[in-house]
């Protein structure tokens, strides 16, 4: 669904779209694995800007407003076998015309516009905003469970499920020489 300001001009549009799963690329440790609806509202906010050299003009901003929930999986980190994940969240974003604050050079920004994203002259795309809230709801890490064993490094095999018959990998020799050096150290009083 793409959100334009024209069409923002009358009245806020109301959003009630259901993603379904397999639309939305989020990458390849996760799936969604059901419909993902999406309710909320765009709006328009105009902003009057003066500018130094002619006529004063105005900027198009999109503050779009909405909640989301839907069951995706998400690879383990150790074992990688899906793990089921119940994702919900609302967003307040406000989108900036692209153009808008394209001045050559370099230039500070003020902290409230380190919270604005910026959309294309085509529009505003709700999936590629919802996707972007999905990711970052996401833990950093998931484990299937606290313990989880992993993947044998030599051969691959789940050690949750089976344990293989590799042997048990030696040190790295260069190692050797720190061996016993925290042995050696005594703490001085």
């Amino acid at each position: 669904m793409t959100i334009t300001p024209i069409e923002l001009f009358e009245e806020p549009l109301q959003i009630d779209e259901t993603i379904a799963p397999g639309v939305l690329d989020y990458g390849p440790d996760v799936r969604q694995v059901s419909p993902l609806p999406v309710k909320g509202q765009a709006d328009l906010l105009v902003e009057h800007r003066s500018e130094e050299r002619g006529p004063s003009s105005q900027v198009n901003d999109i503050r779009l407003r909405a909640s989301y929930h839907g069951d995706f999986e998400v690879l383990c980190a150790r074992c990688v076998e899906p793990v089921p994940q119940s994702l919900s969240g609302d967003f307040d974003l406000v989108f900036r015309p692209a153009e808008a604050d394209s001045e050559s050079g370099e230039h500070s920004i003020t902290p409230d516009e380190t919270e604005i994203g910026y959309y294309e002259e085509s529009g505003l795309l709700l999936e590629d905003v919802v996707r972007e809230q999905v990711l970052l709801s996401l833990p950093s890490r998931t484990l299937c469970k606290p313990d989880c064993k992993g993947l044998c490094p030599r051969c691959g095999q789940n050690q949750n499920i089976a344990t293989c018959s590799c042997e048990k990998a030696s040190a790295d020799p260069r190692w050797n020489a720190l061996a016993g050096l925290a042995d050696k150290l005594e703490v001085k009083h």
